[in-house]
């Protein structure tokens, strides 16, 4: 591919995990009702239908409503910012390139939940034998979770603008 598409190939991994998102979302929105659990690991992991209506870890979720749209144009502006990214990288610019194409993807699987439902839709539950639980999550959430770590060790990479690191 030439370099004026820059990285954009890379927009595959963002397609595949919109796809993979939206169809657990569908499945598990079908398969549970709100706040059913299903043990998978116990005392560890279980699938769990809940529905956020604000950010990361719900914040903001408690809110009236104008969130939902607040969120929704945060999530537009920084795909697109994102798009532009992807298409300025250069060739040897891999790691970087599927950070972002991760960070893309979920990024547009919950902003479709956000715009059609008014809320994302998790099913991913981890806890501690009961005493402690990590907030619902899904696969868009975990996309730019993994997303952002592999930025940031993008950051650490030696040979970034001819520099290298100590």
């Amino acid at each position: 591919m030439s370099a004026r598409f820059g990285r954009l190939p890379w927009l595959w991994l963002s397609l595949l995990v919109f796809v993979i998102d939206q169809a657990s979302k569908f499945y598990f929105d079908n398969a549970l009702t709100l706040y059913q659990q299903i043990v998978v690991i116990p005392d560890y992991f279980s699938w769990t239908l809940a529905y956020n209506t604000g950010a990361a870890f719900s914040f903001l979720a408690g809110a009236s409503g104008w969130q939902r749209w607040l969120f929704a144009l945060i999530a537009i502006v920084v795909s697109a910012v994102l798009v532009v990214w992807l298409k300025r990288l250069k060739p040897d610019e891999t790691w970087l390139a599927m950070a972002l194409a991760l960070v893309l993807g979920g990024a547009l699987g919950n902003l479709l939940d956000r715009v059609i439902f008014g809320h994302v839709v998790d099913f991913i539950l981890v806890h501690w034998q009961h005493r402690w639980y990590f907030p619902a999550f899904n696969i868009a959430d975990s996309a730019i979770t993994l997303g952002a770590i592999l930025l940031a060790l993008d950051m650490f990479k030696s040979n970034k603008s001819g520099e290298t690191t100590p």
